[in-house]
């Protein structure tokens, strides 16, 4: 079974319906790739982001670009309470919930010298945190579909790069998908991760890098074999995959979708 594909759930009598993924961040970059291929395969989505406008445009385009049911909200998933309560609300405004997507991240703070205390709790907090804390809220609707989770890393978790909140906070994150598979998988939940390597998004950083200072860009695509930064595009086709039934023996998994990177640093390692 595909994306592409309908599925059946409790209650529905056999009737086809349309498949059910919330994604956290997904409204930009990586996220808005997510929800367009995941929208392009048949799926209804929720998803929330911080910015209201670009959480509107996205969940506009999802409607009128794919025919998507879309219920999207504004928050920022340090809110705990809000976040829990975007699951929820999600999944009843969908109707059901086939996936959930963690792909909001991101760091705080400098170097090891300049970084807080509260630096390295807030990093923890956006990757680590939100990831658990999502899905324990849908673990009662992915449940009743036998469905699954993504956990969004980094190839910073287990490929070393500063700064070191970020890298520890992934790394945390690959582990805690590959011991969240094992508790839920009683309950017919798979968790796997996915680590995308440095990806080349318009307006971030290394499109920022590429036109401040091509020379040290050009320097840092010898660091891929194929001389190319990874797009989210390809990143967002290994989600939509694991989230699929097609990657139903696929469980506890950390998947590198780096295009063979080796430093995760244009300054090494």
């Amino acid at each position: 079974m595909t994306s592409q594909e309908t599925t059946t759930g409790p209650g529905t009598a056999g009737q086809a319906v349309r498949r059910a993924v919330i994604v956290t961040g997904g409204s930009r970059a990586l996220g808005r790739a997510t929800t367009g291929r995941l929208a392009a395969e048949g799926c209804d989505l929720a998803l929330c982001g911080r910015d209201p406008e670009s959480v509107e445009t996205a969940a506009a385009e999802l409607r009128e670009q794919h025919g998507s049911t879309v219920h999207a909200e504004c928050l920022d998933v340090l809110d705990e309470a809000a976040l829990d309560g975007f699951v929820r609300r999600s999944a009843e405004a969908l109707g059901r919930l086939d996936g959930l997507v963690a792909c909001a991240g991101g760091a705080r703070g400098g170097d090891l010298l300049t970084a807080t205390p509260e630096d390295w709790a807030d990093t923890y907090r956006l990757n680590v945190g939100h990831s658990a804390l999502a899905l324990r809220a849908a673990v009662p609707y992915l449940s009743r579909t036998r469905g699954s989770a993504v956990l969004v890393a980094s190839v910073s978790g287990w490929k070393p790069a500063p700064p070191a909140q970020y890298a520890a906070a992934k790394a945390a994150q690959i582990h805690l998908a590959a011991s969240l598979a094992r508790e839920l998988g009683p309950r017919g939940i798979r968790v796997n991760c996915v680590s995308p390597g440095s990806m080349l998004i318009p307006g971030k950083g290394w499109d920022r890098l590429r036109q401040q200072d091509p020379e040290a860009y050009r320097a840092f695509e010898g660091e891929f074999p194929m001389g190319r930064l990874v797009a989210p595009e390809d990143v967002a086709a290994v989600i939509a995959f694991l989230v699929s039934d097609q990657a139903r023996a696929v469980n506890g998994a950390n998947v590198p979708v780096d295009a063979g990177q080796n430093a995760p640093s244009a300054y090494g390692y």
